[in-house]
């Protein structure tokens, strides 16, 4: 167990958050992240809404342990799949882009942790200054990078001009890039193209 500011908001027993992608980050690959101590996500962009919610209930079936769905703001049902979230009670929401006020609001209204990607410091800023819980920093290494500003320094600036956790994202792959990310001020860190080879990812093997 490695306790930080992110590990103590989620429950989780790592701070590490598995990202989400595409049609990767489902119930399988959410659920075998969070029965390991991280956070799993289940990617809800390319789902409707029913699919959503099979996949909350398949994910929780999986898995006693916290997990979070990720979902964009802009989406023209965005309001039904925060309501799906807080009826369902999934314990944390993330935002692939830019979050709006009211949603988070909604969300935390119901005690569900939110989260922002955020690739520039005056996001982190907005973001936190809306009530977001939590922010995932992501450099431009990151493979669904927001931003162009390299993870080394984008993580400091957010790590200092914001007072809520932040997760650092962009090229994390091992423990070495954890304690580095721990070093910069983060209290984690987001993987994406690291947990495609996994068991549990959906990926084709000759791919992986």
């Amino acid at each position: 167990m490695i306790s930080t500011r992110l590990t103590g908001l989620l429950g989780i027993r790592y701070p590490v958050v598995q990202a989400a992608m595409g049609y990767v980050s489902g119930p399988r690959l959410a659920a075998a992240v969070s029965d390991a101590g991280g956070l799993g996500l289940i990617a809800s962009a390319t789902m409707t809404l029913a699919e959503l919610e099979k996949a909350i209930e398949e994910t929780a079936g999986r898995t006693a342990g916290p997990f979070g769905v990720n979902l964009r703001a802009d989406a023209p049902d965005a309001a039904e799949r925060v309501q799906l979230i807080v009826t369902r009670r999934v314990p944390v929401a993330s935002f692939a882009q830019a979050p709006r006020p009211e949603l988070i609001a909604t969300l935390k209204d119901a005690g569900v942790v939110t989260i922002a990607s955020i690739g520039a410091r005056r996001h982190a800023e907005k973001a936190a200054g809306w009530g977001i819980d939590a922010v995932i920093a992501t450099g431009g290494e990151g493979g669904g990078h927001v931003g162009a500003v390299p993870t080394s320094l984008l993580v400091p600036q957010v790590a200092a001009a914001v007072d809520i956790p932040v997760i650092a994202a962009g090229g994390f792959f091992d423990g070495r890039g954890l304690v580095a990310a721990l070093a910069w001020g983060a209290a984690g860190v987001a993987m994406g193209t690291r947990f495609l080879l996994t068991s549990d990812s959906p990926v084709p093997d000759a791919v992986k």
